[in-house]
């Protein structure tokens, strides 16, 4: 069994999954990581792995699709041979889609809710059938938003796909007993490559298309993804055994519960 305690994050090749990889590769309790994300990623997960050993962890890199159920089963199978076991799992994978609901294709919709809704469900129910295997209890976490607590102009398909997880709060019930907690993140405007769009230098910098397609307010302010990194590194502190079933907004001051 690792000495270590073992997480696997999802999405793990840039943004938001890099930054929680990299600041569980941190604390000082000790955690190696597996990282994930798409196939045609692989040298940028290979850094990101490299990144890891230089904080003086163990890391792994898997090329995965996390909307086949395969896949996150072998990944989480792949993460358990090499560091004997898995106590954190950060299903942070996750695409968006700025288009109008009268504007949204099937393909849209199914490729949307594939990774968003599906992919976090497949994380949470692997991740929970090694933990229980294990017997040590472990930390679920997964990456929901803003608009899946209220939704966002243009957004339909993205904000309907994170509404689906609240899959947290029905997880926690039936995990509580194993000693299991699982919380979900609600960002806001976090600056990463997936809000980037050619035009963003005329209007005003990374994310600046995508507030107007959302119809935010220009002036609002968009936070790194430490913030989230920094939220997720309290989640598998032993002191957070007390929060399950949550999902905390984190965007500034954009929503309100």
């Amino acid at each position: 069994m690792s000495i270590n305690r073992v997480a696997l994050v999802t999405g793990a090749a840039q943004g938001m999954g890099e930054a929680i990889a990299l600041r569980l590769a941190e604390d000082p309790s000790g955690i190696d990581v597996a990282i994930l994300d798409i196939p045609g990623k692989e040298t940028q997960l290979a850094n990101v792995a490299k990144a890891i050993e230089a904080k003086g962890r163990k890391a792994i890199w898997i090329a995965a699709d996390v909307s086949s159920e395969d896949s996150v089963k072998g990944a989480v199978e792949k993460t358990v041979a090499e560091f004997g076991g898995l106590d954190i799992m950060v299903a942070n994978a996750g695409v968006t889609l700025f288009k109008p609901m009268i504007e949204t294709t099937v393909e849209d919709w199914n490729k949307i809710h594939s990774i968003n809704a599906l992919g976090v469900m497949l994380c949470f129910k692997h991740a929970a059938i090694q933990m229980i295997k294990q017997g040590r209890g472990g930390r679920i976490i997964g990456a929901c938003s803003g608009s899946g607590k209220q939704g966002v102009n243009n957004m339909s398909a993205y904000s309907a796909s994170k509404f689906a997880t609240q899959l947290v709060l029905f997880s926690a019930l039936e995990l509580k007993s194993h000693k299991i907690t699982v919380n979900s993140y609600a960002p806001g405007f976090i600056l990463t490559p997936m809000l980037a769009h050619p035009d963003d230098d005329k209007y005003g910098g990374l994310g600046s298309v995508a507030k107007m397609a959302a119809n935010m307010p220009p002036e609002m302010e968009g936070a790194k993804p430490d913030v989230i990194a920094e939220l997720v590194a309290y989640l598998i502190k032993p002191q957070a055994w007390f929060m399950t079933g949550q999902t905390l907004i984190i965007d500034g001051g954009l929503f309100f519960d």
